[in-house]
């Protein structure tokens, strides 16, 4: 799951960022509002948080910016200012939830858990196809023969395969939505993680095949027996 920070304390961004990335969050930071903006108008964001004084736009602002464009990704305010007027102003304007600073890090993820949930990208902890299971809360894949855990991106490429079986997804999205849409890794990165879930699938016994449409993506497909 991809998050977006913008925070313009530069430490406390990097202290957030680390708790996410250990809880195996996808993380950009940003440290003003229009970058915020920017990256959010790409579209690949599962959630975002926001501090509200930031340089060059606001974070209120920027909720109220793609709100405006129609963009329902789920959105946490973080503040130092805790009047009420201020969380009403949030919420009015298009806020999943509100957090004023100092905060405990356990709460940030519970409320960022909360949000993404009700957003209805995560209705279920395991992803079943055919006789395989992802288990999205543990990142663990497993048959009836046998388990094993994946890596983070590992798990994310997985999870984007599963969640939409059948449908060729490209390496651009895959690039965009794992690795970030300026990333500078090389596109075959990508080749080596399908590499890596090929052999763990079948290490596993699934039969579910991650097949290749040349020069376009992959998808996956279930075995036949």
């Amino acid at each position: 799951m991809r998050i977006l920070l913008a925070e313009d304390e530069k430490e406390m961004s990097n202290a957030i960022a680390a708790v996410l990335k250990h809880e195996h969050y996808s993380v950009d930071a940003v440290y003003d509002g229009q970058d915020a903006l920017d990256y959010l108008e790409t579209g690949l964001y599962d959630g975002a948080i926001l501090d509200i004084m930031m340089p060059k736009m606001d974070g209120i602002s920027v909720l109220k910016e793609i709100r405006k464009k129609g963009m329902d990704v789920p959105v946490i305010l973080l503040t130092a200012k805790s009047e009420i007027d201020d969380k009403v102003e949030g919420l009015d304007a298009g806020a999943d939830d509100y957090l004023t600073k100092p905060f405990a890090m356990k709460e940030l993820l519970a409320r960022l858990r909360s949000i993404t949930r009700r957003q209805g990208e995560v209705t279920d902890n395991v992803v079943e196809f055919s006789n395989l299971k992802l288990d999205r809360a543990t990142f663990t894949i497993s048959t009836e023969k046998d388990s094993l855990r994946l890596a983070n991106k590992e798990f994310q490429m997985l999870e984007m395969l599963l969640s939409n079986p059948g449908q060729i997804i490209s390496t651009d999205q895959f690039m965009d939505k794992i690795w970030g849409y300026d990333s500078d890794t090389e596109l075959n990165v990508v080749w080596v993680y399908v590499s890596y879930l090929r052999k763990k699938l079948s290490k596993i016994g699934a039969k579910v095949n991650i097949k290749a449409a040349r020069g376009v993506g992959y998808l996956v497909e279930a075995e036949h027996d």
